[in-house]
Formats: C-alpha cells, sequence, structure tokens
C-alpha cells in the first residue's frame, strides 16, 4: 500500500479594470500546477510528481497568485493542458488503493471539481485520504477548530525548511516530512466524498451512451426506445430523490 501526498497551486480570473476577482461559477479555482509525494507503507519516499498546467479557464495569472507562488504567464504558456496531466498523475497514483494525504480538504474538493469541469471519468481515483493537517493539528493541542499551518508545523517539529512555500511540489514534501513525524496507529483514512452543489448537478450531462450500455449489457440485447424512455424517465426521478425513505420514521413499516 503506497500514499500519495499531494497539493496543487490554483489560478482565478481578476479584472484590471475595475481590480477584482472574477470567477466562473463551474470552476472558480483552476488548477496551474500538480505536486505530489509518493511513499511506501513505511512512509519512505519512492518518487515524486510536478506538473504545471496551461491556464484554459482563466488565461492570465491572477496578480495575488503570482506573487504568492511566483508562478508566471510565461511559466504555464506551454504547459500541458489539465486532460493530459491528470493522465500523467493517474498513472503516477498507480493504484485505486492507494491513500490520498492532503494538508485539508480544499485541495481534493478543487481537484474534483476540475476533473468534473472537463467530463473527465474519477473512476480510477483513490477514495480514501487523510487529512493529514487535521491530525497535525491534533498532535499540537491545538484548540478544536483551530488548524495549524504548515510551515508552524515544519517550524514546532524543527524540520529542514530549504525549499520554498507555495509551489506544489515543495509543500508536498513538507506535509510528507509531518506525515512522517506524527504518523500512529490511530490515523485512519478516511472515504472522500464530493458533494456537488445544486448549480453543478445542473450543468452536468447525462451520458446516455453509457446509461443505456449498462442495460443493453444487463439484458444482452438492444433497447427499444419505449425501453430508453423509461430508463431515462427512471433515471431521472432517481436524481431527484423522489422515492427515498426516511428510515426513522418507517422502522415498523
Amino acid at each position: 500500500m503506497n500514499y500519495i501526498i499531494f497539493d496543487l497551486e490554483f489560478n482565478q480570473g481578476f479584472d484590471r479594470v475595475n481590480n477584482k476577482t472574477v470567477s466562473n461559477a463551474k470552476c472558480p479555482f483552476e488548477i496551474i500546477q500538480i505536486g505530489a509525494i509518493k511513499l511506501d507503507s513505511n512512509l519512505n519516499i519512492l518518487d515524486t510528481f510536478s506538473s504545471y498546467i496551461k491556464s484554459e479557464i482563466y488565461k492570465d495569472i491572477h496578480p495575488f497568485v503570482k506573487k504568492m507562488t511566483g508562478i508566471s504567464n510565461s511559466d504555464l504558456k506551454n504547459a500541458p493542458s489539465f486532460k493530459d496531466v491528470y493522465k500523467d498523475f493517474l498513472q503516477f497514483i498507480g493504484s485505486k488503493n492507494t491513500i490520498f494525504g492532503t494538508w485539508g480538504t480544499n485541495d481534493l474538493k478543487e481537484l474534483y471539481r476540475n476533473i468534473l469541469f472537463y467530463n473527465l471519468s474519477l473512476n480510477n481515483l483513490p477514495t480514501m485520504y487523510i487529512n493529514i493537517q487535521q491530525h497535525a493539528s491534533r498532535f499540537f493541542n491545538n484548540p478544536v477548530g483551530k488548524c495549524i499551518g504548515l510551515q508552524n508545523a515544519i517550524s514546532i517539529l524543527e524540520l529542514e525548511q530549504d525549499k520554498k512555500y507555495h509551489n506544489a511540489l515543495n509543500d508536498a514534501y513538507y506535509t510528507s516530512l509531518v506525515f512522517q513525524k506524527i504518523n500512529n496507529k490511530n490515523i485512519k483514512p478516511e472515504t472522500y466524498t464530493y458533494n456537488l452543489s445544486k448549480k453543478e448537478k445542473q450543468k452536468l450531462k447525462i451520458d446516455y451512451d453509457k446509461l443505456f450500455g449498462e442495460f443493453k449489457n444487463m439484458l444482452k440485447r438492444e433497447l427499444t426506445k419505449e425501453e430508453k424512455k423509461v430508463i431515462n424517465a427512471a433515471y431521472n426521478m432517481g436524481r431527484k430523490n423522489k422515492f427515498l425513505l426516511n428510515t426513522k420514521n418507517n422502522k415498523n413499516t
């Protein structure tokens, strides 16, 4: 079993005329860099992954993002697309049984959102993760609801800080160092579930070829037009939760 400790850097839109941030509601944070460290079951470093990603939603780097990360338009000009980097990232991950490690859950959320924005598959993505920031906060006895920052954790642990922060690969590396120091038998992976907002759900399209294909395979024959209509209607009613039961109120029915 391996761990993939990853970090992301994002870009946002910027209206230079009105000097304000603007965002696409479907993908307000566009990933422009993925960095990751692969650890074995004993938390030894096996490999690293790092790639810039060409901006396709927000063509120019937001001034704040440039200042914080040092990433410029020229860095992304000839970078591969998100689709290509995601394919390479999945190859780097290797197995779906791998466990993700992140500093907080925001990077997981935005990874899922970017994947869905480009209509890519989630099928080969690991579903188990460890929120290393949460466990580090407990390790340092932070008050409930207050999470420790990555740089503070590194400083308290007196680990060498020879790399700049707000670089996806470097932050993934620092997160790995913290994980190595605080890991114990009580730290268990959890299942990550990405919940779409109502607006995001409304904008997703149904892949009818796949939907009908599932029934075609089960029935081992072609579907009639009437059958397709019934399947489509049933699927849409299910998506709207029309027939969900409240199990608490129906224990005896």
